[in-house]
């Protein structure tokens, strides 16, 4: 395993402060409005704050071990981390504990897991050792035939587990990862194809009926305004009503009388734009942007495919998290459970995301090729 002593003060000058500030500020952020989703300024307990906050610094120590190891190292080690996620996904779906519908979650009494996120990152090392051996080829029926029989039992295994939302932010990265090698267009375009003709199918025997409800509601949130629309509809009216400057930190009325459902969480840019408004909110996506631009700099200027492939994987499933979450709290995305990283309220989304930013930051600081 290849490890640099601490880590060397050459390696030190290539991490990218612009990744660093805008996790911390976003962490800041989230911290705040967790705090005022769950009424800490009105007496409400501090223990989801006092969670996250444990949840980030164990992710910064997590960040740093990933910091010191060599991210080659990982692609060492590619097919051991790809045999481990699939025996996750397969334990969860034996002894893993159902919350709103998915078998995704281990319960360990004080705290509640979730594997497939953890596997977001490992899918991500795994698969980006795949690309590097087959860029050459993946404009080829051969080459490609190999890498679609990689994906299927990671993407199956968690449609098994019934988690929609999470199987869609896979095959949102997974297919930047493939545009990013260089996949053949024929194949881009078969694919498109097929995923529209195949829309009929998964409308009438894959997808379950509230599934279904979900989406009709999505497109008309009236049709069911106290029942499956309610979330979107009070989510409209909180963002809505922070118009500008916002009523101020701790002063949302929709978020202080409960009309938000899940605000710590899945909603939680529903409190923000409440109480921060349009300032607030466009703040919090600028920091989002400068992360994803960050991680594309990087992905050009790394110094392999490997480490180009890991970045533009991590850049993609921050994308896709931060498209779809705010988009469902303003009314533009289905409602899926996604949560805004480093802002919602989740232990293991926190910890993924922590390691991840490791990931490329790891990538950035190795960026020069050593010669002798």
């Amino acid at each position: 395993m290849k490890i640099d002593n601490i880590i060397d003060k050459k390696l030190l000058k290539n991490i990218d402060i612009g990744i660093i500030i805008s996790v911390i500020l976003l962490f800041v952020a989230g911290i705040i409005a967790i705090s005022s989703a769950t009424g800490v300024a009105y007496g409400g307990s501090l223990r989801y704050v006092k969670i996250q906050s444990v949840a980030f610094v164990l992710g910064l120590i997590a960040m740093l071990i990933t910091l010191v190891i060599d991210y080659n190292t990982f692609g060492e080690m590619s097919k051991t981390i790809y045999i481990v996620s699939i025996i996750l996904l397969i334990s969860v779906l034996i002894f893993g504990k159902e919350v709103k519908g998915s078998k995704s979650w281990f319960d360990f009494g004080v705290v509640n897991f979730q594997p497939s996120e953890i596997v977001k990152i490992s899918f991500i090392l795994s698969f980006a050792k795949v690309l590097e051996k087959r860029e050459d080829t993946l404009d080829t029926f051969k080459g490609i035939l190999p890498v679609v029989l990689y994906i299927v039992p990671i993407v199956g295994l968690i449609l098994l587990q019934n988690d929609f939302g999470t199987a869609l932010v896979f095959v949102f990265f997974i297919a930047f990862m493939l545009f990013a090698a260089g996949i053949g267009y024929k194949y881009v375009f078969g694919a498109v194809v097929l995923g529209i003709l195949s829309l009929p199918l998964l409308w009438f025997y894959v997808f379950e009926d509230y599934q279904r409800k979900r989406i009709l509601v999505f497109l008309n949130p009236e049709m069911d305004p106290l029942g499956r629309g309610y979330h979107v509809i009070q989510s409209k009216i909180a963002v809505g009503s922070g118009q500008f400057w916002g009523k101020g930190l701790y002063q949302g009325t929709q978020n202080n009388l409960g009309f938000i459902p899940e605000r710590h969480t899945d909603f939680i840019f529903s409190v923000i734009g409440e109480e921060m408004g349009l300032v607030g909110s466009v703040a919090i996506i600028l920091l989002f942007m400068l992360l994803i631009m960050r991680c594309i700099y990087i992905a050009k200027i790394s110094k392999d495919s490997y480490g180009k492939y890991i970045c533009i994987g991590v850049m993609a499933m921050f994308l896709f998290h931060i498209l779809e979450n705010i988009g469902m709290t303003i009314g533009m995305m289905p409602v899926t459970g996604i949560p805004l990283p480093f802002v919602s309220y989740g232990g293991s989304s926190l910890l993924t995301n922590m390691i991840a930013i490791g990931l490329v930051l790891n990538v950035g600081m190795r960026r020069q090729v050593i010669r002798f």
